[in-house]
């Protein structure tokens, strides 16, 4: 993968590529990306974990509840999962449906590694009154109605990086010189890297850093041009404006991780080690209302999966086993809803759209 990177960024006009086309390689190059090749990205043996990939909990779980909430919204047993990794979530989801609903559900899955898409097939053969359709756009699926659902997809879009030294922001760029990939920092030029800074009220301290994600609008627009009637739930970790004003944050959040470790040299290993951002949330709600995606709610994973029933799934039981059935998804419960558990990571993001005043009884 660093040959061909060298390659594209020799045959660039400035012999220099922006942060966004080095991520959109070393992550989707289609031969040699990370996401698009074909090894082990989460679990144990591979480079970090998800909510889905704790418990099947976290899928049943918002599977039940949209079983309990489709048809009061009067939206069609429908949804759509973009990203949807090893299928676990897929699964769960599919099982949580069919324990509350006997309507047969459309599973969508925008997908676009093959990888993934060999995992999610095996995960999800065999399942029974569900029709799983797979594709490479959302468009492509032609679903209007129903649930769009992710779960750590933006933080791993491609962004600019930016820095602001001796009182002018510079767009950090990637070169290369004696083999070795390095960065350069020249005065930004490109001019919605400048509208997405005022939009968003974002002033930079002398020395810091801070990520643009400029393909985010795009992918906004094209959600809310294909959904007519139904929300969005994005499920990802991120700031919001005054959090990435935080002096902690000066250095911005861009990160590499490699074999649970992580790594701030993010030009290491391309196309082995994954590579994500913190989402910009505000941006998030402000391009959805540009495109008639209405904001609903912003609240904790913990506080979500509260809201959505999960201490209810708590079982009760005298087995002092440690490792039976009941103790192991008590503790995979416990592990999504107490201090210091995944949960505290990331947020929920609720959006929606042709539905009224309907969606404020989501809970």
């Amino acid at each position: 993968m660093k040959e061909i990177i060298k390659e594209v960024i020799e045959a660039s006009p400035k012999k220099m590529i922006t942060y966004a086309d080095y991520m959109q390689l070393a992550l989707y190059h289609p031969k040699k990306g990370y996401y698009m090749t074909q090894r082990q990205k989460i679990g144990k043996g591979g480079d970090f974990y998800t909510s889905s990939n704790v418990s099947d909990v976290f899928g049943k779980l918002i599977g039940k509840w949209y079983a309990r909430k489709y048809d009061e919204l009067g939206l069609p047993p429908a949804i759509c999962e973009i990203g949807s990794g090893n299928g676990r979530f897929a699964r769960g989801f599919i099982e949580g449906w069919q324990e509350r609903s006997t309507k047969t559900l459309s599973y969508y899955i925008v997908e676009k590694s093959p990888y993934h898409r060999s995992l999610q097939n095996g995960e999800l053969a065999g399942l029974e009154n569900v029709n799983i359709i797979h594709s490479d756009t959302l468009a492509e699926t032609k679903m209007e109605q129903g649930m769009i659902f992710s779960n750590e997809l933006f933080d791993a879009f491609p962004v600019h990086v930016v820095e602001k030294r001796d009182g002018v922001v510079h767009e950090v760029f990637v070169t290369s010189e004696n083999d070795q990939l390095k960065e350069m920092k020249i005065p930004v030029s490109d001019e919605r890297i400048r509208a997405f800074l005022d939009d968003q009220q974002l002033m930079l301290a002398e020395g810091q850093r801070i990520e643009i994600p400029l393909a985010m609008e795009p992918f906004i627009e094209s959600i809310a041009k294909s959904l007519q009637k139904g929300f969005l739930i994005t499920v990802d970790y991120g700031y919001t404006k005054e959090e990435w004003m935080h002096p902690s944050r000066r250095r911005g959040s861009l990160r590499g991780y490699f074999n649970h470790q992580q790594y701030d040299e993010i030009l290491l290993y391309p196309g082995e080690m994954d590579l994500t951002s913190h989402v910009h949330f505000d941006a998030l709600k402000d391009f959805g209302e540009v495109y008639d995606l209405e904001f609903v709610q912003k609240m904790r994973q913990d506080e979500f999966l509260i809201a959505a029933g999960i201490l209810e799934e708590l079982r009760p039981h005298q087995d002092p086993n440690p490792f039976s059935e009941a103790s192991k998804r008590n503790r995979a419960i416990r592990s999504l809803i107490l201090p210091g558990g995944i949960s505290q990571s990331f947020d929920v993001v609720i959006q929606k759209k042709g539905l009224g005043k309907q969606a404020l009884k989501l809970f």
